[in-house]
């Protein structure tokens, strides 16, 4: 059974002011697409470099306090022959584990997708841990559009996903859970307003079926936006209070952290965002973020591959790590893009 003293340990690890955490646990396909946009072969070897230059980039640590890892990193070894787990523990990191493994389309639910992962599930904790991770994560992926998500995907999706929390309750791992309701499409911020709130209710309502403790867990949400094909985008401080909204009248407080997915916006647009809702307040959970291509695209591009370009890109994460520090406290400035 699970040790509440170890549990609350590591959330308050991840809830420090001022940091957030990094998502490296893209799928195989993912690092694929995104290492072809900066002319990258995606072989092992590369993307071992690439994630141990991450989490060996000095300071990292001051801004980020975990680091969501993808199996085959687990098992993988620094430059300096260092396992992954252990270069971000001595960097005063977290580690953590994606545990799903992908969506399927949903049976009787057309454009509905469910996420997969949950055969077997204690049993790969159990050697998560031992390789060093301290947290989990699940994401469940909700389309918008006039008809979707349907009642069943909603319903299924917060299923799976209390299941698993309470899965990583038990093994003595905390979970984090990711309810994303997609950007993709024209959908106005009113409709997704209206999607949001639905997923994250139907999500506590199925958390607290299946006896998960709320103070052992995070939230990674979306943030509440127009889609991306929709000709109207609002700004941040509007994207910033009606997320908050829909957090209040869906979040209980008991839950100690939430920590933003980026989703497809812009590094830029993710630090704006997430600092315009910690100017908003007093809040009941502290607000962070845990971004994965808002982080990794500006070192990503400066990387391309080549060895003589790892301080550069360590330094374009260390800058983006930093901006997000500040937005966390909502004192970002977006003239802080021009200077270190």
């Amino acid at each position: 059974m699970s040790n509440p003293a170890e549990l609350q340990a590591t959330v308050e690890a991840l809830t420090q002011p001022g940091k957030g955490l990094l998502a490296a646990d893209e799928s195989g396909p993912t690092i694929a697409r995104r290492f072809e946009s900066v002319g990258i072969e995606s072989s092992e070897e590369n993307r071992r470099a690439w994630r141990s230059l991450l989490l060996s980039t000095p300071r990292l640590g001051e801004f980020i306090c975990g680091v969501i890892l993808y199996e085959e990193t687990l098992g993988q070894r620094s430059n300096d022959a260092e396992a992954l787990p252990a270069l971000a523990t001595r960097q005063h990191i977290v580690p953590g584990i994606k545990v799903d493994q992908g969506k399927i389309a949903l049976a009787h639910a057309p454009g509905d997708e469910i996420t997969e992962g949950l055969d077997g599930l204690a049993k790969r904790l159990d050697g998560y841990r031992r390789q060093g991770a301290r947290f989990a994560k699940w994401r469940a992926v909700y389309h918008i559009s006039d008809q979707l998500p349907g009642r069943l995907a909603i319903e299924a999706n917060a299923d799976a996903l209390a299941r698993y929390a309470a899965i990583c309750q038990d093994a003595g791992v905390v979970p984090i859970v990711e309810p994303e309701v997609l950007m993709d499409g024209d959908h106005t911020i009113e409709r997704c307003v209206e999607v949001t709130e639905s997923v994250l209710h139907e999500v506590f309502h199925a958390l607290r079926r299946h006896a998960v403790i709320l103070e052992h867990m995070l939230l990674k949400p979306s943030m509440v936006l127009a889609g991306a094909g929709h000709a109207q985008q609002a700004p941040a401080d509007e994207i910033a209070l009606q997320t908050v909204r829909t957090l209040k009248r869906t979040v209980p407080a008991a839950v100690p952290g939430i920590v933003f997915l980026s989703g497809g916006q812009t590094p830029e647009e993710a630090t704006a965002n997430l600092d315009a809702m910690n100017r908003i307040g007093p809040l009941p959970w502290r607000l962070s973020f845990s971004y994965g291509r808002a982080l990794q695209e500006p070192p990503l591009a400066a990387w391309k591959g080549l060895a003589a370009n790892v301080e550069a890109a360590q330094k374009a994460l260390l800058k983006r790590a930093q901006l997000n520090s500040a937005a966390c406290f909502g004192l970002y400035d977006p003239a802080l893009e021009q200077g270190a």
